[in-house]
């Protein structure tokens, strides 16, 4: 059987780690494809990756994962491209021991260990992108590297939407668009959407400043009909503490009734009683996976543009989109649906309806035949599941 190895630089439960999460679980359950996982460092992930049955490693070596975070001085940016270079060589035998046939790189310093590892193991190697590759997001010199370092060792590219693809540089490589498929199961019972004056309105994401969370309390200050319970659902990752005691001072300022959950690994239950979910982000999401876990959990969305929202939410249908940092925007939309319970209920209704299209399973079918062909291709792929076939999507 041909075996994908996963990697990635972080064992924190972030966007892209909990996608990964499902992802692999959804592979190693329709048995087509093996798979392991590999992470640089303990932490969350990790045990809930075993508890799935996914075989999973730690690398230890001399490597934090905040050393390289956006705007990381020159001196930490060398010292953590040569730790990752060094991960990167003893993930290569573990990649060896463990019978890879291509190495999946989950981010961006996975695809510095990922081109080393997969050049020892000789495997391709293949860059699952969670974000856009993007002069806003990455800055100017970190995204020209990326775009080199991508050319010159990816031998196919997986993105989680096409708004993320299109800042590939993808060339005549493979390529697929792989939404992160949400595990949905079955539609729960949720009371009846609120009336104006007891609505709940809810934002799900890290407390990072480029998600917007900022904005959306502003525009929640300027509605005709304000909220009964804001919740801010997230924790705070990678030195941006400071930036949840902004919006604590923000929302006393503006006598807003919001609640701070925190880090919750399953929101599903704050999404059940939730009437309107916000996604408020100022830079285009690569994708929005909390967008279509709103939908399942039946809220009426509001979501920002451009970015991968636009192609979940289809306006006036089963969601309302407005653009990201607008306030004057989104207060209007905030004050469409607080003030038109049966608008919510309408566009609720169907957005469950949606949220369907984009489970795990489908997503999990096309990568399957991707791996398998990518590794075939380089004459690596082990005896298929069925001797009949190869994966299909």
């Amino acid at each position: 059987m041909t075996t994908a190895l996963f990697v990635a630089h972080t064992a924190a439960p972030s966007g892209a780690e909990l996608a990964t999460l499902r992802l692999v679980s959804a592979l190693r359950d329709q048995g087509r494809l093996g798979v392991a996982m590999v992470y640089t460092e303990d932490g969350p992930m990790v045990e809930r990756m075993r508890a799935r049955g996914v075989e999973t490693r730690v690398l230890r070596g001399r490597f934090d994962s905040r050393a390289m975070t956006i705007g990381s001085g020159p001196l930490r940016l060398v010292t953590g491209f040569a730790g990752l270079l060094r991960l990167g060589w003893s993930l290569g035998a573990t990649a060896r021991e463990l019978g890879a046939h291509v190495v999946v790189a989950e981010s961006s310093k996975a695809l510095v260990m990922g081109a080393v590892a997969a050049r020892r193991a000789r495997v391709p190697l293949v860059w699952q992108v969670h974000d856009r590759l993007a002069r806003d997001y990455f800055g100017r010199l970190p995204t020209l590297v990326l775009r080199l370092l991508g050319r010159l060792f990816s031998r196919g590219y997986l993105a989680n939407s096409r708004t993320t693809l299109a800042t590939l540089p993808v060339g005549r490589r493979p390529a697929l668009v792989a939404y992160p498929g949400v595990e949905l199961g079955p539609d729960l019972p949720r009371r009846d959407q609120r009336p104006p004056a007891d609505t709940v309105v809810a934002v799900v994401g890290r407390l990072s400043p480029w998600k917007g969370q900022d904005v959306l309390l502003r525009a929640l200050a300027a509605t005709k009909v304000r909220p009964r319970q804001v919740f801010l659902i997230g924790g705070t990752f990678f030195d941006e503490e400071p930036y949840r005691a902004e919006l604590e001072r923000l929302a006393r300022d503006l006598a807003l009734p919001v609640t701070f959950t925190g880090h919750v690994d399953d929101p599903a239950e704050y999404l059940r009683d939730t009437d309107i979910l916000v996604h408020s982000s100022v830079l285009p999401e690569p994708f929005g996976q909390v967008v279509v876990e709103g939908m399942h959990a039946g809220c009426a969305v509001i979501a920002s543009t451009p970015g991968g929202p636009a192609e979940i939410v289809q306006p006036g249908v089963d969601g309302l989109l407005v653009p990201g940092g607008d306030e004057r925007q989104l207060t209007t939309a905030l004050d469409t649906l607080i003030g038109d319970p049966a608008l919510r209920t309408e566009l609720a209704t169907a957005a469950r309806t949606r949220a369907k299209d984009f489970d795990i399973t489908e997503t999990a079918h096309t990568v399957a035949t991707f791996l398998y062909d990518i590794a075939q291709r380089n004459g690596a792929a082990g005896t298929p599941h069925s001797a009949e076939r190869a994966p299909h999507g």
